[in-house]
């Protein structure tokens, strides 16, 4: 009888469990829709107040890095919108037309952002190593995961291992987007100093600048509490099916 009562109350719990990580994903949706539009409209808004010092975004990355004595990173410019990454394999800062081209806040911010990431790299900045070492590892699970959850979910009875294989490599990349959190935040901060004590961006303009890479930010934020609930979801399938 007891055992009868215990699997009652297992079952209401795994309800419960499933029905709360449900719920966190359905507000991190709606969450992610919110920030992305967030972000669209605040670019588009300080892509149209001119920066005082008349520079691009171009110009800007290159006197950054220049100021950070980073003499072997090259800027240039790449097709796509909200396009703009710096590769540390290649050292390039990559920037889109907007940004490039742009002399407005919003494309100071992001041009100084993306330096800061390869400030980091010059500098070997922890986080910055502890992501770059999770990358090859990110791109293999990422290319057979979703197989291989889909296939431990069919086959959980027959296979029940399959499905916690597919959850270790969805919390690899749970784990880089926790990572990626410092990396982000800090290549802002070093963006956000280094505009204002080179006197690029200061008073409103400053803060117009910190307002557009904030939102950026927590675009990051989101991504990574909505990976961690899918994983939860997916730990939830695996330890409820067990038993």
């Amino acid at each position: 009888m007891g055992t009868g009562i215990d699997k009652i109350f297992a079952s209401k719990y795994r309800y419960t469990y499933m029905s709360g990580i449900f719920l966190i994903m359905i507000l991190v949706m709606g969450a992610s829709w919110y920030v992305s539009y967030r972000l669209k409209s605040k670019f588009k808004e300080y892509a149209e107040v001119p920066i005082a010092s008349g520079l691009s975004g171009k110009e800007i990355a290159e006197k950054m890095l220049l100021d950070n004595g980073i003499s072997d990173v090259k800027v240039i410019s790449v097709e796509g919108f909200l396009s703009d990454h710096y590769n540390p394999v290649k050292k390039t800062i990559n920037l889109s037309p907007e940004v490039y081209n742009g002399r407005s806040v919003a494309s100071a911010a992001v041009a100084a952002h993306e330096c800061g990431h390869a400030v980091q790299h010059a500098k070997a900045y922890a986080w910055l190593n502890m992501r770059s070492a999770l990358v090859p590892v990110v791109q293999f699970s990422s290319s057979i995961m979703q197989w291989v959850l889909l296939a431990g979910i069919l086959l959980i009875s027959a296979f029940p291992y399959l499905l916690l294989a597919g959850i270790v490599m969805f919390a690899f990349t749970t784990l880089f987007s926790f990572i990626t959190l410092p990396v982000e935040f800090d290549a802002s901060k070093r963006a956000l100093v280094w505009l204002n004590g080179s006197r690029i961006s200061q008073g409103v303009e400053h803060e117009k600048a910190k307002d557009a890479l904030n939102w950026a930010a927590m675009t990051y934020v989101v991504a990574a509490i909505g990976s961690l609930a899918t994983l939860l979801y997916y730990v939830s399938i695996f330890m409820g099916r067990r038993n």
